[in-house]
């Protein structure tokens, strides 16, 4: 994974190991820890940690392995088998993400800081013609090298890193899917007062913006600056899926209808069926 020999892992004291400042993946005590907290305390560490020593001092930095060092001090162990890297910090952050980016369960905040994390590590190295360059010389932009090795276009990579603009508030409803990932970019435009205003105006009304009402957000701040009420506003229209809806399933009323009726003709005709048995109700009422 790594580009360097890798020596026998030696064991390290927990007290000095830290884990990377500004490490963009959340450490969650949930039931998934819980169980490797067991595995730790039944069979210990299986796979060492990697980390890498922090300059001036005898302490160290996590690069790879920030869950199972969190479940060794959680287990009660003293010390952690590693791998040490004698590599810089930006050499650090590089690997730390892609060591990370292919894992199953990936938050967007955590693959937007992810994202950041490495860009800014690659743009502070871009003096260097092995991390600028492709094979023909053709010099690389920093997204496109980042996305070169994940599963995401440049373009996405960008769209990414435009959630990290976004509040805590907000970008935590993107983790929770109650907003779509392209909705959140366009709120990421909002300056931090109207992200505010709309994490109100989303508990008040009981609804999240789509992309058409994010886009409307976004171009009203630009032009004239948002307010509450604006916000209030969009967020109080009905949205076409949440209207209720009844579904028939097709086999259980084509029959009824001629073989050359499209679905928009049996819709029509239903809906005629219905009116007409509708007026001779109110006309037997009436009477």
């Amino acid at each position: 994974m790594f580009n360097q020999n890798i020596k026998s892992p030696v064991n390290i004291p927990v007290s000095k190991i830290h884990p990377f400042e500004g490490n963009p993946y959340k450490v969650l005590d949930n039931d998934e820890m819980n169980t490797l907290i067991c595995s730790i305390q039944e069979q210990g560490i299986l796979t060492p940690i990697i980390i890498r020593p922090i300059e001036n001092t005898d302490e160290y930095e996590v690069i790879s392995g920030h869950r199972r060092l969190h479940a060794t001090v959680k287990a009660g162990m003293k010390e952690v088998p590693a791998f040490i890297y004698a590599v810089t910090r930006d050499e650090a952050a590089i690997m730390l993400v892609d060591s990370n980016l292919h894992r199953e369960h990936i938050l967007p905040s955590e693959k937007a800081f992810a994202y950041k994390l490495k860009l800014e590590a690659i743009k502070r190295q871009g003096e260097r013609t092995d991390l600028t360059s492709d094979q023909v010389g053709r010099k690389l932009e920093s997204a496109e090298l980042i996305a070169n090795k994940s599963d995401d276009s440049k373009t996405q990579v960008r769209r990414y890193i435009r959630l990290t603009y976004l509040i805590p508030e907000l970008l935590n409803l993107v983790d929770e899917e109650r907003i779509a990932f392209t909705p959140a970019v366009e709120l990421s435009y909002l300056n931090d007062v109207e992200q505010a205003d709309l994490v109100e105006e989303i508990s008040a009304c009981d609804a999240t913006p789509n992309l058409s009402q994010a886009q409307r957000l976004r171009a009203i701040s630009r032009e004239e600056g948002l307010t509450p009420e604006d916000i209030g506003e969009i967020l109080a229209e009905e949205k076409a899926n949440q209207r209720e809806k009844i579904k028939i399933p097709a086999e259980r009323i084509r029959k009824f209808f001629p073989k050359s009726y499209t679905t928009e003709q049996i819709e029509e005709a239903i809906i005629k069926i219905c009116e007409s048995r509708y007026r001779a109700r109110q006309g037997r009422d009436a009477r």
